[in-house]
């Protein structure tokens, strides 16, 4: 385990942060953050950058609402990068995308047409487990235990493949 006194922070004092939905594994966000910004984080669980254009602390969802509560922080080999492993409250992107990953480069390899997004249903899923609604069938599934989630799951794949 790494301590903060370990992260290599470049000459302007700031780290790269890569921020990792937890529910999904998907990438949502890459920022910069200074050692304030990183202590802030681990105080406080909610994801804090530093804003190279405006020169300041933010929060991110302060402004948008859709914040992130920080559940790890992870430095990177070197030190020279953090990775955020984070519960999302909505689009990282201030576009309104769900990661600010959303645009590929002409010519370069892209997920193909037919690839599915799974992500959106793994956020309920994990928003469930986590908060166990009653009426839920998920949160059937979750109190009957594994047995009853692997069943389940065999037979919506067995679905697929016939649907294919």
């Amino acid at each position: 385990m790494r301590a903060i006194d370990e992260v290599r922070f470049d000459e302007r004092g700031l780290v790269p942060v890569v921020v990792r939905d937890v529910a999904s594994g998907a990438v949502a966000m890459l920022a910069w953050a200074n050692r304030e910004a990183v202590e802030r984080t681990i105080a406080t669980r909610r994801a804090t950058f530093w804003s190279r254009s405006r020169g300041a602390l933010w929060v991110k969802g302060e402004t948008s609402g859709n914040g992130m509560e920080v559940v790890s922080v992870t430095a990177d080999c070197d030190g020279d990068a953090l990775l955020y492993g984070a519960r999302l409250s909505g689009p990282a992107c201030h576009t309104g995308e769900a990661s600010c990953f959303h645009r590929p480069l002409s010519g370069a390899a892209a997920a193909s047409e037919g690839s599915i997004d799974l992500s959106p249903l793994f956020a309920v899923l994990a928003s469930r487990f986590r908060e166990r609604p009653s009426g839920s069938y998920s949160t059937r599934l979750f109190e009957k235990g594994l047995d009853h989630i692997l069943k389940k799951v065999g037979e919506e794949s067995a679905e697929v493949l016939v649907a294919m």
